[in-house]
């Protein structure tokens, strides 16, 4: 197994036979006008639909050859899409409906960390491990503990272990609108201990739960989340209706009155990435979940102060997204990609973001 590289500025249950209720908004959907100020940023490209795959979250990973992978899921045929960064051909599909190795569940979160690729399924509610480049399944776990897993977010505090960050947006009975009470907000969040031995095999912890359960910080409706160990942020999006905002917590699991306010957004906060420009400097985006248009917003890495927003000429209804801050071929000073409608994926140059929002040159070296 290849030693994990350093991270990129990143990013990502009802029974198994009774499928959870989703929100009647993702099927009818009230246009938005877009916020003056907001600017239009081109996409690059958005590949072509597939409305069959109903895609969730992204990840990217480098390969032996130099290439970039582009790794999403795909909730509504059970699977793995996975497409070439650069030029967004699909180059294939991995996996199947099922319960065991190599299967998935309503897949919806995936994160990358070295040749370590991490995929939560809602209806197994577990989180399953694989190899890259041949997705060889190396375990499961969380199964025992966890109800309804999303999003996924990991770092690694010490060489050879990593901290595994999860949401677990279960809620109360089988309808995606019924918030369980507080005081069972506890576990909206867990994190494991991951560690893989010289052998390649890797070895899960039980992990702790976490979740403030007083009424103005606990998380309602969860899914998004990304941390950042220079500032021991981690930002958890709370997308329920009447809160939207991008809550605050420590990476050892207390919570602060920090974050992104509610109010701020005028749909759910969905897909969320830190771009780390220098070692303590650079910027959030998260996806404002809008259609006509998506609005990104953009906001400073330390104080979280915005820095303006932007949208493309035709992404729409975006769930996940995933930054890649390393130089391609094609987007040199990196790329951000993002889910649109469900059914495609659309990439922006991170270049022609910093030219038309006057952010930092440094972020587009």
């Amino acid at each position: 197994m290849r030693l994990a590289l350093p991270l990129l500025a990143a990013l990502w249950l009802a029974a198994c036979a009774t499928p959870r209720v989703e929100s009647p908004a993702s099927t009818a959907a009230r246009p938005v006008a877009v916020s003056a100020g907001t600017v239009t940023v081109p996409e690059r490209y958005v590949t072509p639909e597939n409305p069959e795959d109903e895609l969730d979250s992204l990840a990217t990973w480098p390969t032996e050859d130099g290439a970039i992978w582009l790794i999403a899921t795909a909730k509504n045929t059970h699977e793995l899409v996975v497409f070439d960064a650069d030029s967004g051909e699909q180059l294939r599909s991995v996996g199947r409906r099922g319960p065991g190795d190599g299967e998935f569940l309503r897949p919806n979160g995936v994160f990358v960390h070295g040749d370590l690729l991490f995929v939560s399924e809602r209806d197994n509610r577990r989180v399953q491990m694989l190899a890259l480049p041949g997705f060889d399944p190396l375990g499961t776990f969380g199964q025992d503990v966890l109800r309804s897993p999303y999003g996924l977010w990991a770092h690694e505090p010490a060489p050879g272990t990593l901290e595994l960050y999860v949401t677990d947006s279960f809620m109360d009975g089988d309808r995606f609108d019924v918030v369980p009470p507080l005081q069972t907000l506890d576990r909206r969040l867990r994190r494991f201990q991951v560690r893989v031995d010289v052998a390649g095999r890797p070895h899960v912890d039980a992990g702790i739960a976490f979740g403030d359960t007083r009424p103005a910080l606990a998380l309602h409706v969860v899914e998004s989340l990304v941390g950042d160990p220079v500032h021991d942020r981690l930002l958890v999006a709370d997308e329920h209706r009447e809160r939207r905002a991008l809550r605050e917590y420590t990476l050892a699991g207390r919570a602060t009155t920090g974050g992104i306010a509610p109010g701020v957004f005028q749909g759910e906060p969905e897909g969320l990435a830190l771009w780390a420009c220098t070692p303590d400097t650079g910027y959030w985006i998260a996806a404002d979940q809008l259609l006509p248009l998506t609005v990104f917003r953009v906001f400073d890495r330390a104080t979280l102060a915005p820095r303006g927003t932007f949208s493309g000429q035709v992404t729409a209804w975006t769930d996940g997204v995933a930054l890649h801050a390393s130089p391609t071929p094609r987007f040199p000073a990196g790329a951000l990609f993002a889910v649109h409608h469900d059914r495609s994926v659309a990439a922006f140059d991170l270049g022609d973001i910093v030219q038309a929002l006057g952010l930092d040159p440094a972020c587009a070296r």
